[in-house]
């Protein structure tokens, strides 16, 4: 292997390492305080593992990443990136807070 290959290969170990450590610190982050999960850590963590899926035949001598995306299973979590992407869905900002607003003022 020539020098240009093997520092390749090298940073594609140091990459593919870091997308597992960023996908399980976002998957730590998923559980939000009122029970539910997160769904921007949860698009984020699924779109970090596809990463790490996708770069693994090129990491040599590592095991795979423990999770597999199928088909179906990359139809569904584009769905949720383009939601995530456009603020769509559970993604969505909540509504503006509506006020009231009555003419107390004395008229003139």
């Amino acid at each position: 292997m020539d020098d240009r290959a093997t520092a390749r290969a090298q940073e594609y170990v140091k990459v593919y390492e870091e997308l597992l450590a960023a996908a399980a610190r976002l998957d730590a982050l998923r559980p939000l305080e009122a029970g539910g999960v997160d769904p921007h850590a949860t698009a984020a963590m699924h779109a970090v593992r596809f990463a790490a899926t996708i770069l693994w035949p090129e990491v040599p001598d590592t095991p795979p990443p423990g999770f597999r995306h199928d088909s179906l299973g990359l139809i569904e979590l584009a769905a949720h990136w383009r939601e995530a992407a456009l603020d769509l869905g559970e993604f969505a900002p909540p509504p503006p807070v509506l006020r009231l607003v009555s003419d107390t003022a004395p008229p003139p």
